[in-house]
C-alpha cells in the first residue's frame, strides 16, 4: 500500500471540498471516506500488484461527488461486499466495514464493478454552507 497516495488523495479531496466551505466535521466525514474507498481500491483491487487508482471530484451548488476508480479485479458480488464485516482476507483481521464507513459518511454511495475490469466507487455528500465564489 502506498500511503504517499494515499494522503495525497486525502489532501487533493480537502482541497476540492474546501471551495464549499465546509465545517471541519464535513471535511473529516469526507476525508474518512475517500481514505476507505482508496485503501479497498489499492488493498482489494490490486491484491499486492502495482495499478493506479482514479480520483475525481466535482462540485454542482453545494453538492461534491467524488469518483474512485481502479481497473484491478473487480467485485463479483457487490451486495455481499456491502454487507458489513463481510471481507476475503480474514486472515489480514481486515473488519469488513470499508463501505460501511463510506455510507456512514457520505449521503450517497454507488459502487459499480465488473470482474476482472475494476471498479468505481461514487460517493456524494451535500455541504450545508455557502459555497466561496
Amino acid at each position: 500500500r502506498d500511503l504517499d497516495g494515499l494522503v495525497g488523495s486525502e489532501m487533493c479531496i480537502e482541497t476540492v471540498a474546501v471551495q464549499l466551505s465546509p465545517t471541519v466535521s464535513e471535511i473529516a466525514d469526507i476525508k474518512t471516506a475517500v481514505s476507505e474507498a482508496v485503501t479497498n481500491a489499492i488493498v482489494h483491487g490490486y491484491e499486492g500488484t502495482r495499478g493506479t487508482v482514479i480520483l475525481r471530484a466535482s462540485i454542482d451548488g453545494t453538492l461534491l461527488t467524488i469518483e474512485i476508480t481502479d481497473k484491478g479485479r473487480g467485485i463479483a458480488d457487490i451486495p455481499q461486499a456491502m454487507e458489513p464485516f463481510f471481507t476475503t482476507h480474514p486472515e489480514q483481521e481486515r473488519s469488513g466495514m470499508g463501505f460501511a464507513v463510506m455510507q456512514t459518511f457520505m449521503d450517497d454511495l454507488r459502487v459499480t464493478s465488473t470482474p476482472g475490469q475494476g471498479t468505481t466507487v461514487r460517493m456524494k455528500k451535500r455541504i450545508l454552507t455557502t459555497p466561496i465564489m
